[in-house]
């Protein structure tokens, strides 16, 4: 009976993303590309609204009850998909991104620790959310690493029982979807998740994790996200040192690297990222020890040895880049 449930979903997720593709055309909601990104062909901009309505389909069929849950993710899915349409501003979306945290919070039982937590898992939360969409650059990255994220849980999952296992199934459907018209070679895609995909699934995994996290007393669970928080990270740290506007769009992450200067296939960089992050989480499920001191020590030898590679990467290709910003200067 389960499984005629799940195929019923997947199938109800398939028409919702195509009635999308249908409303999209016809209000024009468009990612046109310009110099700074990586793909040179109009695409439809927001399909990734389906890992949304994946939740909202959950709730429905599973009689899923998380309240400040899925008000805080319908806020930030909003006001991501009114700035896929009309760009808002930075402090707008801070602002927003920062209250449907504070939701989500309440729902993990926020209200019942200190404010210090509170305001490390609201700096942690807002860091995550933005680095998602940060490294939504390229075709296949966003849904490749969410799945990289959801197996992992659901393993987890089996033994912690964090959370209602068919949530973590029916987002992982939510994302195949995506798939389907997403993982594809560069010029290829049909559709982009859009600012709406990126910072919804980043909000459903944040509570997945979250939840993880509470019900094992474990914060070394974040590794889950490792590959992006370093890639991220890093990033971040390169552009303060450039003294570059953080808010202003840019090609500078090791994936946009692989797949502009190094013309490394979308696919192929997605996969690279997808594989690296499974690696990493199956590694600490399966080969370390179960216990508080053998998980920081993976954890910080971890965040060590991607960071070593992001570095080395860097001081190899960066060059290239450079080459590319001082031709577009050129020819302006």
């Amino acid at each position: 009976m389960i499984n005629w449930i799940y195929g019923f979903v997947l199938l109800l997720l398939f028409v919702l993303e195509n009635i999308y593709f249908k409303i999209a055309k016809r209000y024009n909601i468009l990612d046109v590309p310009n110099a700074r990104s990586s793909h040179h062909t109009i695409t439809l901009r927001g399909g990734g609204v389906i890992f949304y309505l994946g939740v909202l389909v959950h709730g429905l069929i599973f009689d899923f009850f998380a309240p400040w849950f899925l008000c805080g993710l319908t806020l930030v899915a909003l006001v991501s998909f009114i700035d896929d349409m009309h760009p808002l501003s930075a402090k707008v979306r801070l602002l927003f991104q920062t209250f449907s945290l504070l939701l989500l919070l309440l729902q993990l039982g926020g209200h019942e620790v200190s404010w210090g937590y509170v305001v490390v898992a609201l700096f942690v939360g807002l860091a995550i959310l933005n680095i998602y969409n940060f490294m939504d650059g390229i075709n296949g990255i966003t849904a490749g690493y969410s799945l990289s994220v959801l197996l992992p849980l659901m393993l987890v999952n089996e033994k912690s029982g964090f959370v209602d296992p068919s949530l973590i199934y029916v987002s992982a459907l939510s994302v195949l979807v995506f798939c389907l018209f997403n993982f594809r070679p560069k010029g290829k895609a049909k559709c982009f998740a859009g600012d709406v995909g990126s910072i919804s699934i980043a909000y459903i995994l944040l509570f997945m994790i979250g939840s993880l996290i509470i019900k094992t007393t474990d914060v070394t669970y974040l590794l889950f996200l490792l590959v992006y928080g370093v890639d991220g990270c890093l990033t971040i740290i390169h552009r303060v040192l450039l003294h570059e506007n953080l808010g202003q769009a840019h090609r500078k992450h090791a994936y946009q690297l692989m797949a502009n200067e190094l013309k490394i296939g979308h696919v192929k960089v997605s996969l690279v990222y997808m594989c690296l992050q499974l690696a990493v989480s199956l590694a600490f499920i399966y080969v370390i020890p179960d216990t508080v001191t053998a998980h920081w020590l993976y954890l910080l030898a971890v965040v060590v040895v991607v960071a070593l590679l992001y570095v080395v990467f860097m001081k190899k290709y960066y060059c290239l880049h450079e080459e590319y910003l001082a031709s577009i200067i050129k020819e302006n």
